[in-house]
């Protein structure tokens, strides 16, 4: 097997914490993940990670390889760039929604056309969906549980979500504990979900399900951040939409005890097979991006 590939599964293990999201991640399968790790371990002639059936932990070996595999994966993708720096050329559609293009897309484009000064990036910023074939669209990143049909949907990471109200509010109302509370007070919602109900998973994994109902929904998670801000009650917005605010007090996260349910954030294409390069180029820095994001805010260090 490819060993510099096999560099490159251990590291998205070991960044992510698990084979299956690793998988995930890479967009292959999980038995191919486990056959990688057996061939990095066979190489190295010791156990890289100890499994079980709840968490993976890195041995001391492990360690001491990861500082080797990041090194190699790196030399391996300078190596790949030169030769896809000249191949990589033309016209590239992206359509996004308005927080995508903010927090995913806008910080990483400068870097990746900085790599590749042949390539011309078009970004299409539409809340709605969008045809790629009628629009000339190459790729649309959707944060979504349900993919578009017709198209291939390549998962490329996860989008976590946040209920959060301005300290001004939750000092006049109150801070609601459960998803039962919230029917007590005003929510504003995203305007582009059928029904207002909010999905939490409790400490023990267990989905639970409330309606809910505000004097005040948008299209765009920024306007409902800003209304938050505002005191005008509590939102469900994206972590990465909401993250500065938090970080500055202007927002407070309430219910510590239930998570907001997960949506997943995809690369929309119509061929697997037809390729060009710089959609698969662009792609891969799409979920490094996240991976790398997904790092920060949950303090952790690649």
């Amino acid at each position: 097997m490819d060993r510099v590939t096999a560099a490159t599964v251990f590291n998205r293990i070991c960044e992510l914490g698990s084979l299956s999201a690793a998988a995930r991640a890479l967009d292959i399968s999980r038995p191919m993940v486990s056959r990688y790790l057996d061939e990095m371990e066979k190489w190295a002639g010791a156990r890289l990670l100890h499994r079980s059936s709840r968490r993976l932990t890195i041995t001391p070996a492990g360690e001491k390889i990861l500082e080797k595999s990041r090194v190699l994966a790196r030399l391996a993708e300078e190596i790949a760039e030169q030769g896809a720096q000249r191949e990589v050329q033309g016209t590239l559609r992206v359509a996004c929604a308005h927080s995508t293009a903010t927090h995913i897309l806008g910080p990483m484009i400068p870097a990746f056309l900085a790599r590749y000064p042949a390539l011309r990036i078009e970004l299409e910023i539409n809340n709605q969906s969008v045809s790629l074939i009628g629009e000339r669209i190459d790729l649309a990143v959707r944060i979504t549980n349900d993919p578009e049909p017709g198209t291939i949907a390549r998962r490329l990471g996860e989008c976590a979500s946040v209920v959060c109200a301005s300290p001004g509010y939750l000092q006049q109302h109150g801070a609601p504990q459960t998803p039962q509370e919230l029917t007590q007070h005003n929510c504003l919602h995203y305007s582009r979900f059928a029904g207002q109900n909010w999905q939490f998973k409790d400490r023990n994994g267990e989905v639970v399900n409330t309606a809910i109902r505000g004097n005040f929904s948008a299209g765009i998670s920024s306007v409902l951040c800003d209304a938050a801000i505002a005191g005008c009650g509590l939102a469900m917005v994206p972590e990465m939409e909401a993250r500065a605010a938090i970080g500055s007090g202007k927002l407070q996260l309430v219910m510590s005890d239930f998570t907001p349910k997960t949506l997943g954030i995809y690369g929309l294409y119509l061929s697997r097979e037809l390729q060009p390069a710089a959609l698969r180029l662009f792609l891969a820095a799409v979920q490094q991006q996240l991976a790398d994001d997904s790092l920060l805010a949950t303090g952790k260090t690649a």
